[in-house]
Parts: C-alpha cells; structure tokens; sequence
C-alpha cells in the first residue's frame, strides 16, 4: 500500500477539500501544551499546516516519497520520509522522543496503517497526561439531490476496485479499533460526524474522484470507471463543468488520550 498514492500525487494536490480550521483550534484546546506535533500520512502536508497554526512545531512523515515532494512549505513545519523499513525506534528518535509530542494527526490516512504498531509508537510518543491523537477522514460529499443520485450510482461502481482497508473510511470508521480514551470527540464505534464545506466548480471535484485509489486501480486493471459517457453525466446534474457549486463533504474524527 506504500504506493498507492503515488500515481495521482498531482491530482491528490489539486483536487482533496481542506479541514476548517476550527477543527485545529478545536484539537489544539484539548492539548495541555503546543511545543511539538507528528502529522502521520502527511501527504503534501495540508494537516501539517493547520496544526501549525496552534504548535511550536511540527513534524510531517509519510511512506511517498512522491507526496512528500509536493508538499507545502512553512516555517515550524519539517519533512521527512519514513519508508516501511525504518524500526519504531528509529521513528520515535526521529519525532523527538518518548512522551514528547502533544499532538498526533492522522488526515484520510489512519485506515491504510498497520494499527497496533502504530497505535504502540503513539501511546510511546505522546505527553502523558495532556497528548492527544486524533485522526479523521471523509467518505461522501453532498451537492444537490440530482447530482448526489448519479454520484452514488458512480460511487458504487468504485466498490469492486478498492482496497479492503479503504472500507473502514468508507463505513465512516465505525469499524476502526481506536484503544484511546475519548475526550468528547469522537469514541470507537462512535466518531464525531463533521461537515466540510467547499465552494468548487465541477472541474475540481472531477480532480478529486480522480485521485481516488479504486479509479486509478482500475485504470490499471483496463476498467475506465471515468468514461467519458460517466463524466458527461455527472456534469449536465452539477450544471456545467465551470459551475461553482457548495459541496458538503461528510466527515468523521475520533481524537483520544492515552490510556493511563
């Protein structure tokens, strides 16, 4: 799975909505301190910047190398590749430390790790008391009741073609084991649903479907889930490729402490 982001690293850029940035004065109000942050997954870095907004420093690590080229710079926000093959403590030496990082992110990335190695490198890293890990993702974006019709029917020719990891996101991480305790935000079997509001032209969410996983995988396996009589249609209901539109994108966070 290391690199099944790689291909559509440029769309990934280009075409994925923001997080609010409420959300990290939201997370930032429940860490006792704001001197370090780990964003996991960190892709082109777009959580990596919104946590800097609130800690002294951040650290952004992914497997992609690909990613991590195109990731966006700012001053407290530093880089670095950590293949698969680099050992946990090899990782908490390069994060900083046991009991060093006040905050960990995970953004639409948590459900393709090895869970309980990486649920163990969090409970070593974070603060105790005061850390916290939150992690969240989005699974369905609403536009307008014609449109999110003909979405579904595309969405569900995408099943076939992902990775079974990718259902956890997809379920809205329902099913996503999460051994922390809850802060209110969020608990195992129970996130914390969420909306991001974005204003696009067709063109843009065209950019985001793109770069999902089970497109590019079935391109791959010679299934153009993208033909050209699937984009005509998703079009005519948005209203016209250079029509901005409000989309909605549903999400959902689960955030927790160590258990002590």
């Amino acid at each position: 799975m290391a690199g099944l982001f790689d291909k559509q690293a440029d769309l990934y850029l280009d075409g994925r909505p923001t997080y609010p940035a409420q959300w990290y004065s939201m997370l930032a109000d429940h860490t006792l301190h704001h001197s370090l942050a780990w964003d996991v997954g960190t892709g082109n870095g777009q959580a990596a910047l919104g946590v800097a907004e609130h800690y002294e420093q951040v650290i952004g690590t992914d497997v992609s190398e690909a990613q991590l080229k195109r990731s966006m710079t700012h001053p407290r926000v530093r880089y670095f590749h950590t293949p698969l093959s680099m050992s946990d403590d090899e990782i908490i030496s390069l994060i900083g430390g046991e009991d060093s990082v006040d905050l960990v992110t995970v953004a639409q990335a948590v459900h393709w790790f090895d869970l309980p190695k990486f649920y163990s490198l969090v409970a070593r890293l974070l603060r105790k008391p005061g850390g916290l890990l939150a992690v969240w993702c989005y699974n369905d974006a609403v536009v307008s009741p014609a449109f999110d019709s003909a979405f579904k029917r595309f969405h569900d020719s995408t099943l076939p073609f992902w990775h079974p990891n990718a259902f956890l996101a997809i379920e809205g991480y329902k099913r996503l084991p999460f051994p922390f305790e809850s802060i209110g935000l969020g608990s195992e079997e129970k996130p914390l649903e969420l909306d991001i509001p974005k204003e696009m032209s067709f063109e843009g969410f065209l950019k985001m479907i793109s770069s999902w996983s089970a497109v590019v995988t079935a391109k791959d396996q010679g299934v153009e889930l993208l033909s050209q009589t699937v984009v005509k249609e998703l079009e005519t209901v948005w209203g016209g490729s250079k029509l901005v539109r409000s989309v909605i994108y549903k999400a959902f966070m689960l955030a927790g402490k160590v258990r002590l």
